[in-house]
């Protein structure tokens, strides 16, 4: 059944669809895994084929993050309630390839040296900055069942916001490690501030009401 959409914007979705959908993020994912396979088996990720790995897994997934927050802000202005049941997927992918982030500069970079790792992350603030965002979608993909959401209960919300930090931190850790060619942060920096921007409702709630409350005298 092909997708409807309203003359007032409302994309109607049906389960099967979105079936559909999640089979689609599950086989762009897999192709960019296999991409980084071969690049990385023939040679292709250029002169420090380590950097290489560590740029191609971090990118994608600060990627996947962004692409998770679009999400929401698309579902509320297509008015299509069942798109947000691919966001749990995206944001496991979005983890999974932080978890090869890490692994890889811990792999390739330190040769599994956990006590240089810790010290790395403590003497080195885009690794801290990197280290709180990776513990948070960690926090995030360990709580993302049902099971665990109705155990939470209100809990599970307000621990699933710290999302909005990660957001921030990610592009920070990406501008932070980077030496030169600092255009394609700065533009995952602005991207990200504008999807935070779009939930500037979500952040007055958290304010004491003599903050988010403007009176007009």
């Amino acid at each position: 059944m092909p997708l409807q959409m309203t003359t007032q914007w409302r994309l109607k979705m049906t389960p099967r669809q979105v079936f559909w959908l999640k089979v689609l993020i599950h086989s762009v994912s897999f192709i960019f895994v296999g991409q980084l396979v071969y690049l990385t088996l023939t040679g292709s990720l250029g002169a420090d084929p380590v950097q290489g790995i560590s740029h191609y897994t971090g990118k994608a997934a600060l990627n996947t993050l962004l692409l998770t927050l679009c999400i929401s802000p698309l579902a509320k202005l297509l008015k299509a309630g069942m798109l947000v049941r691919v966001r749990r997927l995206l944001g496991l992918y979005c983890f999974f390839w932080a978890v090869l982030h890490l692994a890889g500069y811990a792999a390739l970079d330190l040769n599994f040296n956990w006590s240089l790792l810790i010290d790395e992350i403590i003497s080195r603030p885009y690794l801290s900055v990197g280290a709180v965002s990776w513990l948070i979608l960690l926090a995030l993909a360990i709580t993302s069942t049902q099971g665990i959401q109705r155990r939470m209960g209100k809990h599970w919300q307000k621990l699933h916001n710290w999302v909005y930090l990660a957001t921030l931190l990610a592009p920070i850790h990406y501008i932070w490690s980077v030496k030169s060619g600092l255009i394609e942060p700065i533009i995952y920096i602005l991207v990200a501030l504008g999807l935070l921007a779009l939930r500037y409702k979500t952040f007055l709630k958290g304010l004491p009401v003599k903050l988010n409350t403007i009176r007009v005298k």
